[in-house]
C-alpha cells in the first residue's frame, strides 16, 4: 500500500471513529468498543476495497457487506455516512424512535445495508446464501461478513463454515474482530472458542492473521484472499476494543455503554488530536 493511501485510510477511520462517538452519545446507549475495534476493517473495505457506488446502492453486480456482529452498527453507518450513502447528520439520529439508524443494521431503512442483522450467528449464513447466489447466477460479485469472537459461541456460526466450505464459496469473505472481550468478560471466561484458526482450517477455510489496525496488514490479506481460489477465506484479525479511545480501549465495560457528557468530550478531544496529527 502507498503512502497516499494509507494516510488517506487512517484519516477517515478516524472520522469514522469520531462518528461512532457521537452517534452513541447521542443516543446514550449502543456499543462504543466493538465498534471502535472493527471499523478500521469496514473503513478500508468500502474505501479501498469494495465495489460500491453511493448513488446506486441496489446495482446487482456490487460487492456485498454484512455486519454479523449488528451491535456494531454504528462503526458501519458512520462509514456509510462518509462513504455518502446518506447524510452525515444522520449520525445524531442513532437509535432514535423515528430515525432510519436504528440500534442493529435494517435493509429495509438504512441505504447502504445489505442485510439486517443483530441476531448472533445469522450474518455469516446470510452471506453464504449471497455468495452461493453469485455463484449459480454467474456473477463476479464478492462478499464480505465481519463477525465478533464471542458471535462464535454461536452454534449457527459454524453450520455457516461447514457449508462454504462444502459449497467451495471462494467469493466468501469472512472476518473475525478477535479483541477478545465480549458482554460478560473475555471470550476464554465465556465460552473460549479458541484455537479460531485451527478450527477454520478444519472446517476447509483458507486463514489469514492480521493485525486489525495495519492497513498495510489488512490490505494484503484482502488481496490474498481475492486471489484464493477453491475455499472461502477467514481473516482473524486481531483487534483492541475501544481502539483509539484511551479509556475504552481493552475495557469490557464499553462493550455496551454510552459515555456521559464529560466522556464524549475527552474522546472526541482525543479523536480530533489524533486527527490534526494526522492532516498535518
Amino acid at each position: 500500500m502507498d503512502t497516499v493511501t494509507r494516510k488517506q485510510l487512517k484519516i477517515t477511520a478516524c472520522k469514522a471513529r469520531m462518528g461512532i462517538i457521537e452517534g452513541v452519545a447521542n443516543a446514550k446507549s449502543g456499543h462504543p468498543g466493538g465498534s471502535l475495534s472493527c471499523v478500521d476493517i469496514i473503513t478500508y473495505l468500502y474505501f479501498n476495497h469494495m465495489n460500491v457506488d453511493p448513488a446506486n446502492p441496489k446495482d446487482e453486480n456490487r460487492d456485498r457487506f454484512v455486519l454479523s456482529k449488528g451491535h456494531a452498527a454504528p462503526a458501519l453507518y458512520a462509514v456509510l455516512a462518509l462513504k455518502g450513502f446518506f447524510p452525515q447528520e444522520w449520525i445524531r439520529t442513532l437509535r432514535k424512535s423515528d430515525s432510519k439508524l436504528q440500534g442493529h443494521p435494517s435493509i429495509q431503512y438504512t441505504p447502504g445495508v445489505d442485510m439486517s442483522t443483530g441476531s448472533l450467528g445469522q450474518g455469516i449464513s446470510a452471506a453464504c446464501g449471497m455468495a452461493l447466489g453469485a455463484k449459480l447466477a454467474g456473477k463476479s460479485f464478492r462478499v464480505y461478513t465481519v463477525l465478533g469472537d464471542g458471535e462464535l459461541e454461536e452454534g449457527q456460526v459454524w453450520e455457516a463454515a461447514m457449508y462454504a466450505s462444502s459449497k467451495g464459496l471462494d467469493n466468501l469473505v469472512a472476518v473475525v474482530d478477535n479483541n477478545d472481550l465480549q458482554i460478560d468478560g473475555t471470550c476464554a471466561e465465556v465460552n473460549s472458542p479458541y484455537p479460531i484458526n485451527e478450527k477454520f482450517k478444519a472446517f476447509g477455510w483458507n486463514v489469514i492473521e492480521i493485525d486489525a489496525h495495519s492497513f498495510d496488514e489488512i490490505d494484503a490479506a484482502f488481496n490474498a484472499a481475492k486471489q484464493f481460489k477453491g475455499k472461502p477465506t477467514l481473516i482473524l484479525a486481531k483487534s483492541i476494543k475501544g481502539k483509539g479511545v484511551s479509556y475504552m480501549e481493552n475495557q469490557v465495560g464499553w462493550h455496551g455503554t454510552a459515555p456521559n457528557a464529560e466522556q464524549y468530550e475527552q474522546a472526541m478531544a482525543e479523536l480530533s488530536a489524533s486527527l490534526k496529527e494526522l492532516e498535518a
